[in-house]
């Protein structure tokens, strides 16, 4: 198939590098057939990094290279601001208490508790008060003193040893090589773009701030072990101190881990510390490293940007403190992660284990398993000075006096912030690589049957490959190898626990053995299809209905519609064009009917795609699957609507469950529930309707994907929330007035109203299944059902006067819904 006009065509690609311990490969553009089997001793892992029991002396004269410091082990010359050399942390602690902003705030604060104990009477009867005072503020602030200073000490990287970092690198390699057999993949091109802007900085004295994105703890050390190799300063990376655990944790802080509280609640102290912080490595010229997501990806897509950080990053620029900063968005994708198993447990409800030494060193990544390899992409580095001059010259052309022209405004801050963290990740998508096991994982998730052969299935690789390409994305290189042998490989990676086959039978087939955990890796590729998935989604409302072609045809109005209402309910699930929806809707319509799939009926010849928003609209008159699409079995239309239904199950199980949030009577008419526990019971909701048929995808039931739809309930003014004025205690949450849906005089929820308007357009754009055509099962089995879990939760509600819930109420509560969970 050729790729659609409105398509970016597929560039020669520069060779890829491939880091695996002590060796630096260029990949050939052309296949090689290999001249010795995968399986044999010296293409293993260990060939590269000498193994005691069957190399001792290659073994030892490996590490004496790294205690001596031989060759690039030394890095002692590092492109960048000197690191690791003893007296960094002191000086680094030094640095920091002397800002002046730091230094401010806690006179500030000193001030601040001088007041209150005057006002508390503890200087009223002394002789000298003003003398006393005097004593009494810089006792204070002597003491806030010694506390920034502590907290500076548990928060810094400490590169404090070059001989430390040496060993760090030779043992992350180990481990790391040993569960990623093939290695870490790099672009040369951006390798070679990379240390140039690194080398310019460096004499700037300006930082690079890494943002990756985030799905595997193996994040931490993938980027560290590149810049090491490559000579690159290390950057101080930020993290959580969830990681902060004995042994483990001084390790990391002293191979560039900087920890930060999860939560700076309203310490002032704090939260100006981390300013300071930032302040000082961005003007001496440090590299930094924090994910833009906050945290790891469980679902397998990029998600919602964390502004916390990047805000502290931003503002130290912004206000001057800073001259520039460089801005590098960096995508960290895996043949197979780790932790997915975990992710798994986490999204069904299972609380998140506390990190701990024990569970590190049991996991996959020291147990020598075959997970393929990891592939770093950098895209081009980008000033974050021009990057805000540019944002402030666009809004004072179009609003010259606003409050968003005023850079220093909330209003603008935030709106900076923003557009900052999507533009981060739109780069990140632009320079993502597609693995062949997410390749795998999306063909095998979006076929109707129960499982393909192999023949089929490289067919549909194939397939998927030459369109992630048109659609400017990229694909893992391998060396020109034949799909036939990357598919090998991808399915060896998955194993059998994901990816089931079957060889008795007249061709190998192949089927999804477990769809949650594959679903990780077709979300890979998700946000190069959005677009077409959207238009499908929203057609499959005619297609649905059945008959002819002219019964399936849907006209432009009900389709821009549609599609119009599934973006706004996915805009916190998915990144989309800026351009704007009906320039984007037009052209992925021009894109499709050039691809064959789609037909488009206009009034006029065709549409101009470069006045799309202003005459497209009057242009077409509908939209129907093409006469090819439909004789190949519309499975290229299949595919895209199999790549979003899962997120319309999800967000139709939720809106779903907002009818059991119905008042069970007058007496709970203004109650609260309890947030967590209400979606929770939306999880237990979703797999009784799934193992009774009224839910096609398991995977709609997981956490995150309800969190987004929660969170989409709240900003449509669907449900209230209330915060709770308890520390660690959740918000509850209730319906609006206005969206409430009213019972029978026998005390059964009316099937009508504005939330179940709401219900019944997303699932127009439901996949089709049993019992639900006229949508009869959703106002009997599946509305009472809702009903039955939510008039659980009333049993615990908040009312008005009763204060916050019991606690013996709230163990009884967590103990039932662990126990279905």
């Amino acid at each position: 198939m050729s790729p659609s006009k409105t398509d970016v065509l597929p560039q020669p690609s520069a060779p890829d590098l491939d880091i695996l311990g002590d060796q630096v490969t260029i990949h050939p553009g052309g296949y090689v057939e290999p001249t010795v089997p995968d399986d044999a001793p010296e293409r293993n892992i260990v060939g590269h990094m000498a193994r005691f029991r069957e190399s001792p002396l290659d073994f030892l004269r490996e590490i004496s290279l790294y205690i001596s410091g031989t060759g690039w082990r030394a890095y002692d010359h590092v492109i960048g601001q000197p690191i690791y050399y003893p007296g960094f942390s002191d000086n680094m602690k030094t640095m920091i208490m002397r800002t002046p902003m730091l230094q401010q705030r806690i006179h500030e604060l000193a001030d601040k508790r001088l007041e209150v104990e005057e006002k508390e009477g503890l200087f009223a009867y002394a002789l000298d008060q003003d003398q006393l005072k005097s004593k009494r503020r810089n006792e204070i602030v002597a003491s806030l003193q010694e506390v920034a200073l502590g907290l500076t000490d548990g928060m810094i990287c400490k590169m404090e040893s070059n001989r430390f970092i040496r060993f760090a690198y030779y043992s992350a390699t180990q481990l790391l090589t040993r569960a990623y057999h093939q290695g870490i993949h790099v672009s040369s091109e951006e390798v070679l773009r990379l240390r140039s802007v690194a080398e310019t900085a460096a004499k700037n004295k300006h930082s690079i701030i890494f943002l990756p994105c985030h799905r595997s703890h193996v994040d931490y050390v993938s980027l560290q072990l590149i810049c090491y190799r490559l000579g690159i300063a290390l950057p101080t990376v930020v993290a959580g101190d969830n990681l902060k655990i004995p042994v483990l944790g001084t390790f990391l802080q002293h191979a560039g881990a900087m920890w930060i509280r999860r939560s700076f609640g309203n310490d002032a102290l704090y939260t100006t510390l981390v300013q300071s912080y930032m302040d000082t490595l961005l003007q001496n010229g440090f590299n930094v490293e924090c994910f833009i997501e906050g945290g790891r990806s469980r679902t397998g897509k990029l998600l919602s940007p964390k502004f916390g950080i990047l805000s502290f990053l931003m503002d130290s620029v912004l206000s001057g403190r800073v001259e520039d900063a460089i801005i590098c968005p960096v995508s960290t994708q895996y043949d197979k992660v780790v932790e997915t198993e975990s992710y798994i447990s986490e999204l069904l409800g299972q609380p998140k284990p506390q990190e701990n030494l024990r569970d590190f060193l049991s996991a996959s990544s020291v147990l020598s398993l075959k997970l393929g390899r990891v592939d770093v992409r950098f895209h081009e580095p980008w000033s974050l000075r021009s990057f805000i001059a540019q944002q402030r010259a666009r809004v004072s052309d179009v609003k010259p006096s606003s409050a968003l022209s005023d850079p220093l405004s909330p209003q603008s801050r935030i709106r900076l912030l923003r557009t900052l963290g999507y533009k981060v990740l739109s780069d990140i998508n632009a320079v993502s690589v597609v693995m062949p096991t997410a390749l795998i994982g999306t063909v095998l998730l979006t076929l109707r049957g129960r499982g393909v052969g192999k023949s089929e299935l490289i067919r549909r690789v194939e397939w998927l490959s030459a369109r992630v390409r048109a659609k400017g994305g990229r694909v893992a290189h391998f060396a020109g190898a034949p799909t036939s042998t990357i598919i090998e490989r991808g399915l060896d990676v998955l194993g059998p626990g994901l990816v089931g086959r079957i060889d008795d039978l007249p061709e190998t087939t192949y089927y999804a053995v477990d769809r949650f955990q594959l679903s990780f890796y077709r979300n890979m590729t998700i946000h190069l299809f959005i677009s077409e998935a959207l238009v499908c989604a929203a057609m499959y409302t005619k297609v649905k209905q059945g008959g002819g072609p002219d019964n399936q045809r849907i006209s432009f109005e009900a389709l821009y519609e549609q599609v119009g209402f599934l973006s706004s309910i996915f805009r916190g699930e998915f990144i989309y064009p800026t351009a704007g929806l009906l320039p984007n809707l037009h052209r992925t319509l021009l894109g499709l009917e050039s691809d064959g799939v789609i037909h488009v009926t206009s009034s006029d010849t065709g549409m101009n795609l470069d006045d799309a928003a202003n005459t497209a609209a009057h242009n077409i008159l509908s939209v129907e699957i093409s006469t090819m699409e439909r004789k190949n079995g519309r499975e290229n239309f299949d595919f895209y609507n199999f790549l979003l239904w899962p997120f319309i199950e999800s967000t139709w199980l939720g809106a779903v469950s907002l009818m059991g949030l119905t008042p069970p009577g007058p007496k709970h008419s203004d109650a609260w529930l309890d947030i967590r526990q209400a979606q929770e019971m939306t999880q237990i909701l979703g797999k009784t309707l799934y193992f009774q048929g009224d839910l096609s995808y398991f995977e709609a039931v997981n956490k995150e994907t309800l969190k987004n739809a929660y969170q989409l309930f709240v900003e449509e003014g669907i449900v209230l929330i209330r915060k709770s004025s308890i520390k660690n205690s959740p918000s509850a949450i209730r319906l609006a007035a206005d969206w409430t849906p009213q019972r029978d005089q026998n005390g059964s929820i009316i099937p009508e109203g504005r939330l179940w308007d709401f219900i019944e357009k997303i699932a127009k754009s439901r996949r089709e299944g049993k019992n639900r055509r006229d949508g009869a099962t959703v106002s009997t089995r599946v509305l009472r059902l809702a009903d039955l879990v939510g008039k659980e939760l009333f049993e615990v509600a908040v009312v008005p006067g009763d204060g916050e819930l019991l606690e013996d109420q709230r163990r009884r509560a967590r103990r039932k819904q662990e126990a279905r969970l």
